[in-house]
């Protein structure tokens, strides 16, 4: 079984195409999954349209993490929501991997384990099990880790689950709830008359409704700058590599200097670079580049710049900006992002994962990929009905930190599109930080 969702993989879902609908989700990644199944609970007749997979992007290639553990504090209340969704979902959905399992943030100065104490600190009114391990704790704690670390940030309440397996189970458990989704079906357009949104238009036909959500993830912004609206929202690649089973030596999910890893439910390591990322400059990166920059000087190597998207990426140099409805749009050029992973990278962390635990002799890497991680300047994602298009909802930019929040961030986007109080302050994700002259403010970046 491979560990990703591709465009090789069947098409489970190939619901009719209504005329009408009382609500359309596009995007079939995790946070359009749960805003159509939250809005089908609620009794909307709801449709899911994903141009390719369900979870065939970024919500099979995340790591698998569901932690609260150094979220921007914005974030805290919605995270703390999702994590008590989780078990209910593991059984609604019969079983996603869901594990507790706790999070290691491990430091190698006092510096990092000083910032550490500064999110707890922001952090204490949530009450979370966090604490700081010293370098002596950290030791019992992973007893088989041959490196020096300073201490670490330890959150024990942290859950992991397996994406490829959790997004598509809970697309099944939403069409159960009556939710109609339908794969291999691109939006090409927004339907608007009079200013607001009245439907979409698919390459299969339109469907008329007056609540429209936008969960796209990478796509977003190319969707939303053909309608007018413009957010500064990049993709870069991020490599991940899935180990052969190995003994159990660390249970934790987990992340230093070098890389993260987190134990499998089948007995393997998923390993990562450690704040690295790719970026293809192309028209979106440079109108973009001043917004980034206080990220970008936050940590100047952390991103690797190449010269040029493949073709019919996001943005890509000869991608279409301006389509008609009656037109083959980028969405269906590209179904699903597939980067290749970078090799290099790869091989550095099978070693470095065997530097780090000896006693496993030679990490052997079962299969490698890599996905695009769409990314604000902020660090935070876009949670917000659309001003310019009434009837329009946005939920993008989750700075791959999407995976575990997800459930909780799809009931507040439904919440949204039916005018109900989500019971959080989403004064942080507002669409108009960007054009309001607000001074934009980086997340935690540990």
């Amino acid at each position: 079984m491979g560990f990703v969702i591709n465009e090789h993989s069947p098409i489970e879902h190939f619901a009719p195409l209504p005329s009408e609908a009382d609500a359309v989700v596009i995007g079939g990644g995790i946070i359009g999954v749960m805003t159509a199944w939250e809005l089908a609970k609620a009794g909307l007749k709801t449709v899911l349209l994903e141009k390719g997979r369900i979870a065939g992007e970024q919500s099979s290639r995340n790591w698998g993490w569901i932690r609260a553990q150094g979220r921007d504090i914005a974030e805290l209340g919605i995270m703390l929501d999702a994590q008590a969704m989780w078990p209910e979902l593991d059984k609604r959905a019969g079983g996603v991997g869901l594990t507790q399992t706790g999070t290691l943030f491990m430091a190698r100065d006092d510096q990092a384990m000083a910032g550490f104490q500064n999110w707890l600190d922001d952090a204490a009114p949530y009450q979370l099990a966090s604490k700081l391990l010293s370098a002596h704790e950290l030791a019992d704690h992973i007893p088989r880790a041959n490196a020096r670390w300073a201490g670490a940030l330890y959150t024990p309440s942290d859950y992991r689950a397996e994406p490829w397996i959790a997004v598509p189970a809970l697309a099944r458990a939403a069409v159960k709830d009556g939710a109609a989704i339908i794969e291999n079906c691109a939006v090409r357009m927004l339907d608007i008359e009079g200013g607001k949104v009245t439907g979409v238009i698919t390459e299969q036909g339109r469907i008329k409704s007056s609540r429209v959500a936008l969960a796209g993830g990478a796509w977003s912004s190319l969707l939303l700058r053909r309608h007018g609206v413009s957010i500064p929202q990049l993709s870069v690649r991020a490599s991940v590599a899935a180990t052969e089973q190995l003994p159990d030596v660390a249970n934790d999910n987990a992340v230093d200097d070098r890389l993260a890893w987190r134990r499998r439910a089948d007995g393997g390591y998923s390993l990562a670079p450690s704040g690295f990322h790719e970026l293809f400059l192309g028209p979106d990166a440079f109108r973009a580049f001043a917004r980034f920059m206080p990220q970008l000087l936050q940590d100047p190597l952390g991103t690797r710049y190449l010269p040029a998207a493949p073709k019919h990426f996001p943005d890509a140099w000869g991608t279409k900006r301006r389509w008609a409805g009656d037109q083959i749009s980028p969405f269906e050029r590209m179904r699903i992002l597939d980067p290749a992973p970078n090799a290099a990278k790869v091989r550095k962390l099978a070693r470095d994962f065997a530097a780090t635990f000896p006693s496993l002799g030679e990490v052997r890497i079962k299969q490698a990929w890599a996905g695009m991680i769409d990314v604000m300047p902020d660090v935070v994602p876009v949670v917000d009905s659309c001003a310019p298009l009434p009837g329009l909802t946005i939920c993008t930019g989750m700075c791959g930190h999407g995976f575990g929040i997800g459930p909780a961030f799809g009931r507040i986007t439904a919440k949204l599109m039916q005018g109900r109080d989500t019971g959080h302050d989403l004064s942080r994700f507002r669409l108009g930080r960007f054009s309001d002259g607000s001074k934009l403010v980086l997340g935690p970046n540990l």
